[in-house]
């Protein structure tokens, strides 16, 4: 394949299959009206005392046929096997098993679940005593269903993918929360503008319905507690995170593999910029977000869809860094997805891109979802959206998604 030089320019890369399955419901038409309806799912009684944006019923059928397929997978697999077969659907390639067979995939990803029945037993019995030479390999052995060591597997989502979907590409799985994200869609918008992809399918999910994953957060104090309120309105003392669950994807492909089969795009994927903030001194995370803003080069009207976490620190820079930005001279609305959907971690950064596009194709920005004056209304049709991810604890990421003209 070739490599990006002066003779042979970058190519152009637009996203043509949008994939969203979320607390608000499945599919762009659902979601779009959820945001017009200024709509949230947020549970603050199932999870007490942690808010949680639960997964909408959906027929996992539609895109799962088989039972069987469901079974061997964990909740967030269904999710992004869903959500993937969403985007394959949007695209207008699903079934196409010529284009499904040299598909690229990218796919960021947690690790699998905990089986918490077969923890608890374990712990009940040291706690009692019963802790025999012997007795853990046992109760591994006994305790667990076969094919949960399979489901552990963070690159079975992408497996699951190519059993039920035929994207039998290359696949790529990476790791690392909100930063491994922002990396998978980076590296598919690096290889399509070298020529060394023509599509690709990119994108995560997560099941925020977990205690386990409650717990692991509860440790570092990130979650959420008692009483839900927007991204924006959190104060310092009590802010935080409400896990979500949904999975969002994207199909990814050049302009002139798209022209070729008669694609219609929703948006044109520009750049993506990503970082690595120390984070030791006050400010690390604002000046690594100001750096990413010059890399990228957005122009002063451009529209923001940030992936902010409402964590305390990371959150209160990334407010910083905004009103330096774009709301003190600009002007430029901005949406916190967090606030409507609650974080997704792995997914947060796609979905901001799939809420671009979705916005640029339809000429207008979804309304603000805040009181705090960080989100203001606008009634003019975005043609530039900046995308934001600040990882919770590391990572950083931007995005710049254009309108593209008839």
């Amino acid at each position: 394949m070739s490599e990006t030089t002066a003779a042979n320019p970058p190519r152009e890369a637009w996203i043509t299959g949008i994939g969203i399955a979320s607390s608000l419901g499945e599919g762009l038409d659902q979601h779009w009206q959820a945001l017009l309806d200024k709509r949230v799912n947020a549970d603050t009684e199932g999870y007490a005392p942690y808010i949680v944006h639960p997964m909408a019923k959906v027929s996992f059928d539609a895109q799962i046929p088989k039972k069987g397929d469901q079974r061997q997978m964990e909740a967030w697999q269904r999710i992004g096997t869903y959500a993937a077969g969403l985007a394959l659907d949007s695209a207008g390639i699903k079934g196409n098993s010529e284009i499904l067979s040299r598909m690229d995939m990218i796919v960021a990803a947690g690790g699998g679940e905990r089986d918490l029945a077969v923890d608890s037993a374990v712990l009940n019995d040291q706690a009692q005593g019963n802790a025999a030479p012997g007795f853990l390999n046992e109760r591994l052995m006994n305790g667990l269903r076969p094919t949960l060591f399979l489901a552990q597997l963070s690159n079975l989502l992408a497996g699951n993918i190519a059993i039920v979907h035929g994207v039998t590409g290359s696949s790529r799985t990476f790791m690392g929360e909100e930063a491994a994200g922002v990396d998978a869609v980076r590296i598919a918008l690096a290889r399509i503008a070298a020529g060394q992809s023509d599509i690709a399918l990119v994108g995560a999910a997560q099941n925020g319905e977990r205690k386990d994953l409650l717990m692991l957060y509860e440790f570092g104090d990130f979650n959420l507690k008692d009483k839900f309120s927007p991204i924006w309105e959190r104060p310092d003392d009590t802010a935080g995170f409400a896990l979500g669950s949904g999975g969002a994807f994207l199909v990814i492909e050049s302009k002139e593999h798209a022209q070729a089969r008669g694609a219609r795009p929703f948006a044109r994927l520009k750049g993506v910029v990503a970082d690595h903030a120390r984070r030791k001194a006050d400010g690390d995370l604002t000046r690594t977000l100001d750096k990413l803003w010059t890399e990228l080069a957005p122009r002063k009207d451009a529209a923001v869809i940030t992936g902010a976490t409402g964590a305390r620190d990371a959150t209160a820079q990334e407010r910083a860094f905004l009103k330096g930005h774009v709301t003190a001279d600009d002007g430029a609305p901005v949406r916190a997805t967090g606030t409507a959907f609650g974080h997704l971690m792995e997914a947060q950064f796609p979905l901001g891109l799939a809420l671009a596009a979705l916005s640029l194709s339809k000429g207008a920005l979804f309304p603000p979802h805040d009181s705090s004056g960080m989100e203001i209304e606008t009634t003019a049709a975005p043609t530039q959206i900046v995308v934001i991810g600040a990882g919770h604890w590391r990572g950083e990421g931007m995005a710049l998604v254009e309108k593209v003209s008839a």
